[in-house]
């Protein structure tokens, strides 16, 4: 598994812990849901200012979805 599999393995099991649709979570964090979509599926690498703009609708750490796709790695 990539680095970019495990963050979008995490990014949707936090998305849909807080019931966000991928377009609900895409305009909470001013982004296209397409982009949300190619995060998921390990075809992008967000950015740092990314990671931080999709942890605060998710109601987590940016740190927290870092660990998890750390412990995803391992």
């Amino acid at each position: 598994m990539s680095i970019e599999e495990a963050f979008g393995q995490v990014l949707k099991e936090e998305r849909i812990r807080m019931k966000f649709s991928q377009e609900g979570l895409a305009h909470s964090c001013d982004l296209d849901r397409t982009y949300i979509s190619l995060i998921e599926r390990g075809k992008r690498k967000p950015t740092i200012n990314t990671v931080f703009a999709l942890a605060k609708p998710l109601e987590v750490s940016p740190h927290i979805l870092l660990k998890k796709t750390e412990e995803l790695l391992r």
